[in-house]
């Protein structure tokens, strides 16, 4: 039995929330273009070497905090696109939420003190378990309509 999905107009800001984070990674992307220059740090080159840059921890630390929201950014986009579906309001604020920590995990990551992105930033965690709940809901209650 096929399961039919209408969107809610709540569901604009679920997209809303992503087109956010999209800003947000557009910006980190920008800082670590920045910190390119400033460190010089050339391409292709990922991360500076210690040895060979006084600044490599410095710029290592804003390119590891823009990485790591690249690595996370799959989870997010598909937990907060399909936990919406069924949550919209619940899920965009999650993804409101994740997004402004995010941005306080790359400020504090790019102080060349690891320890700091997780003052605040480390609260972008309780964002992405709640969005992996709504979207394990949503695909409990697809189960739960097709047995009955």
């Amino acid at each position: 039995m096929a399961v039919s999905i209408e969107l809610t107009k709540e569901y604009g800001y679920v997209v809303l929330a992503l087109v956010a984070y999209a800003f947000l990674n557009f910006w980190m992307s920008m800082q670590v273009g920045k910190a390119r220059r400033k460190y010089k740090v050339f391409y292709p080159t990922m991360y500076a070497v210690e040895s060979e840059n006084k600044d490599a921890k410095l710029f290592n630390c804003v390119q590891r905090g823009h990485q790591n929201s690249l690595e996370m950014m799959p989870l997010f986009f598909v937990t907060l696109l399909v936990g919406g579906l069924q949550h919209p309001v619940i899920a965009a604020a999650l993804g409101a939420f994740y997004t402004v920590a995010r941005f306080f995990y790359f400020k504090g990551y790019s102080t060349g003190i690891p320890e700091n992105r997780l003052k605040i930033g480390g609260l972008n965690f309780f964002a992405v378990f709640g969005l992996i709940i709504c979207t394990a809901s949503f695909g409990i209650n697809l189960i739960i309509r097709e047995s009955l």
